[in-house]
């Protein structure tokens, strides 16, 4: 199958490109950014000799002419022009960005500071959460990859959500996250005077995944309340960890939570449950698209904490939209995909 990647410049799209360029499947046919044309060894040197393919204008007609499936690496904002763009054309539509995960406009634009795109584009796009929605995702055509952030929230809490076993309000998630979650963009915040030995807060409240998280949880459980939600920076390149606190509704052991979510995750091999007493660290997803998930009961306070573990490249962007192009697709979700983490 023919492939173009628009967004190729940013790590979203470089990850891509490192993912796509050994797929048993998906050819790159060509590569878009709203940049000059240039050769892409020029943003990303460590391509030299191994994928050397020019920059292109973006011309969606062209694109979904030649394509069978286009992924969207670009901003906020752009995405989801380009997704209407795309709208009703002969060809799978794979958004990275959050343009099409809220399905409230007006949530939307109060999150995310700018219009939504149509209402039709918006109804179409299929939410991307691999292990949870894959039968929509299976007879999709416009796919909204989850964020990086919701993606471990949500795995993580996946299981006790739909299984009714949690207080549906007072949720708590602690997220921390590399820096390349911030992207490529030079900014104060994410400078290696400021980050290097650091460990900072961020967007308290604010941060726009809260909408996403919120937003599935109350389809898997309607009495869902809003949940708190931190997000910090940490200083590595790449990896979330989420901590998770939720209140049991009754008494159950970790044995008896661990054996859960193996059961929920058993044919899903992306999502590793450790044994009991045993907790991820993010080195140990690093590269690839697992998330690995600890869990604890404190038999003392009836609470459950929930340890999970994404890199947020891959299960956060890149890997997980191409496990989602592979369901779209009919092919092995694993194709492409079955790295094994960097370490250390």
């Amino acid at each position: 199958m023919k492939v173009a990647v628009i967004g190729t410049t940013g790590y979203g799209g470089g990850e891509l490109i490192r993912i796509l360029h050994n797929h048993p499947i998906f050819r790159i046919h060509s590569i878009h950014s709203t940049r000059e044309e240039m050769p892409i060894t020029e943003e990303f040197p460590h391509l030299n000799s191994i994928f050397e393919d020019s920059l292109k204008k973006v011309e969606p007609e062209q694109i979904a002419e030649e394509a069978d499936l286009v992924f969207l690496a670009t901003p906020s904002g752009i995405s989801g022009k380009l997704a209407q763009q795309f709208y009703g054309k002969d060809i799978q539509v794979v958004d990275l960005s959050g343009d099409l995960r809220i399905k409230n406009s007006e949530e939307y634009k109060k999150w995310y500071k700018h219009d939504a795109v149509n209402e039709d584009t918006l109804a179409d796009a299929v939410y991307g959460l691999s292990e949870w929605n894959r039968e929509n995702i299976i007879n999709a055509k416009l796919l909204s990859n989850p964020g990086c952030y919701p993606t471990a929230a949500l795995l993580g809490l996946g299981p006790v959500s739909v299984a009714g076993v949690i207080e549906p309000k007072g949720i708590i998630i602690d997220g921390k996250s590399g820096v390349s979650g911030a992207g490529k963009t030079l900014s104060k915040t994410t400078a290696f005077a400021e980050m290097n030995d650091n460990f900072r807060i961020y967007k308290v409240n604010q941060h726009q995944h809260i909408p996403e998280i919120e937003q599935q949880l109350k389809l898997w459980d309607g009495h869902s309340t809003p949940v708190t939600f931190s997000t910090h920076l940490i200083p590595i390149t790449r990896g979330i960890m989420t901590t998770i606190y939720v209140q049991l509704k009754k008494e159950l052991t970790t044995s008896e939570v661990v054996e859960l979510y193996q059961e929920t995750y058993l044919n899903h091999p992306f999502v590793r449950v450790r044994k009991e007493g045993q907790y991820p660290s993010v080195k140990e997803v690093c590269g690839s698209n697992f998330c690995d998930i600890g869990l604890n009961v404190d038999e003392r306070t009836g609470r459950l904490t929930i340890v999970s573990v994404i890199d947020n490249l891959m299960k956060g962007a890149a890997g997980q939209a191409v496990q989602n192009a592979n369901l779209m697709n009919g092919i092995d979700e694993k194709a492409g995909l079955n790295f094994i983490p960097i370490y250390p």
